[in-house]
């Protein structure tokens, strides 16, 4: 069975991401998306099986345990600490492995953004062990810690800020993580339905604070021979393409216009149904990579002034959780504005154009957008956070521990 996938390669990734700081918050699967960013900056290799299952090591790929891990206890409790960061010339990626969207855990890292470096990119999820591991009756505080992070998450970043919320993706029927543990085994025939649950509420408030969601759960929906035998975690081949749409949103919203490479995977295992597990985790067993068009298509990036996620919403999930109860008043987004006018612009600059300080914004007018985020609705411009114009911040590979 052949695979065909548009993935980001190594050279994009790093012109991208020049001069830039991302952070990834989240569990173990979020710990994977850090990884394989890393691993492509790098090179353009996949991550293996044993770096998907590694945690807490005192290094990965040239990046280095700053806490927690292996340098304090390992255990699989609700307080275990795991804080990565991968830095090089004009790179700097940061992990951090929280195990509830909100806590003194979570105040404290929001307190280091609040002082210190600001990210341009954050990546984060928080739900599996919120809705599985504190409260029985787990709704009305997620979506009471959803608010607070939110809230206090926008007013800390400055509008540049590129702020992803992945919602969480399909889990199996028959689970086996490491959140797991014998008082919640009851809880696994159902936590499946729960997923889907808060991932309407997740992804409904994420997009009313002006974040982008990004809907994982729906892109993999058809992807479960990605899915290792646990039923929880996914193979290299998912986390590519993760780390792939991530890349593309990235660009669409900086106004960068970015090639894509198409990948052909082989014998990858036979899709499952929507309730079951993959036999066995589908590998890259062997690669063709083919060059074979030069300009993307608008459904991937646009060339605009703003921020091309506010123009428009994605409501393609909505329809999966259409007999959910929401309070009425708890959530109110506003109403989703006018089709926007498509007409033919001249492009100003492509993906290799690098001006000397930062990018300048696109023109105005309105392109289709990707289909499986969110769309915010305030202006981010690209820019380079480490040049003369943020001197005040940003220091030449200064640390930042």
């Amino acid at each position: 069975m052949k695979e065909i996938m548009k993935c980001v390669g190594h050279q994009q990734t790093s012109q991208l991401l020049h001069n830039k700081f991302i952070v990834v918050l989240g569990d173990s699967i979020q710990r994977s998306v850090y990884k394989d960013l890393v691993l492509l900056l790098q090179k353009d290799k996949y991550l293996s099986l044993k770096q998907l299952k590694s945690k807490g090591e005192m290094s990965f790929e040239q990046d280095c345990l700053v806490e927690g891990g292996c340098l304090s206890e390992m255990h699989n409790g609700t307080e275990y600490r795991e804080v990565r960061q991968f830095q090089s010339a004009h790179h700097l990626v940061r992990f951090y492995f929280v195990t509830r969207i909100y806590s003194h855990y979570m105040r404290s890292i929001l307190d280091e953004f609040r002082h210190g470096l600001k990210p341009d990119v954050v990546v984060v999820n928080s739900c599996v062990w919120d809705i599985s591991r504190y409260n029985a009756t787990w709704l009305d505080n997620y979506k009471k810690n959803l608010h607070t992070f939110f809230g206090e998450l926008s007013g800390i970043l400055p509008e540049e800020t590129l702020i992803v919320w992945n919602l969480t993706m399909p889990l199996g029927e028959r689970i086996n993580g490491g959140f797991l543990v014998p008082e919640i085994e009851h809880k696994v025939s159902h936590l499946r339905y729960d997923v889907i649950e808060a991932n309407f509420y997740s992804g409904t408030l994420a997009d009313t604070y002006g974040m982008d969601a990004l809907d994982l759960h729906f892109q993999f929906r058809f992807s479960l021979q990605h899915r290792t035998k646990d039923g929880v975690h996914w193979n290299a081949i998912a986390h590519r393409k993760i780390t792939s749409l991530l890349l593309q949103h990235s660009a669409q919203a900086w106004g960068v216009i970015m090639p894509l490479t198409t990948v052909e995977h082989t014998e990858v295992t036979p899709q499952k149904p929507a309730h079951g597990n993959a036999t066995k985790p589908a590998g890259v067993r062997r690669v063709v990579r083919a060059f074979n068009y030069h300009h993307p298509p608008n459904i991937y990036f646009s060339n605009m002034g703003r921020h091309p996620s506010r123009g428009n919403y994605y409501n393609g999930y909505r329809g999966e959780f259409c007999g959910a109860y929401i309070p009425f008043g708890y959530m109110n987004p506003p109403p989703p504005p006018p089709p926007p006018c498509y007409r033919h612009v001249h492009v100003r600059s492509g993906f290799h154009h690098r001006p000397p300080h930062h990018f300048e914004p696109y023109n105005e007018p309105h392109h289709h957008h990707h289909p499986f985020v969110m769309r915010p609705r305030h202006a981010r411009h690209h820019y380079a956070p480490y040049t003369h114009h943020r001197p005040s911040q940003y220091g030449h590979r200064g640390r930042y521990y």
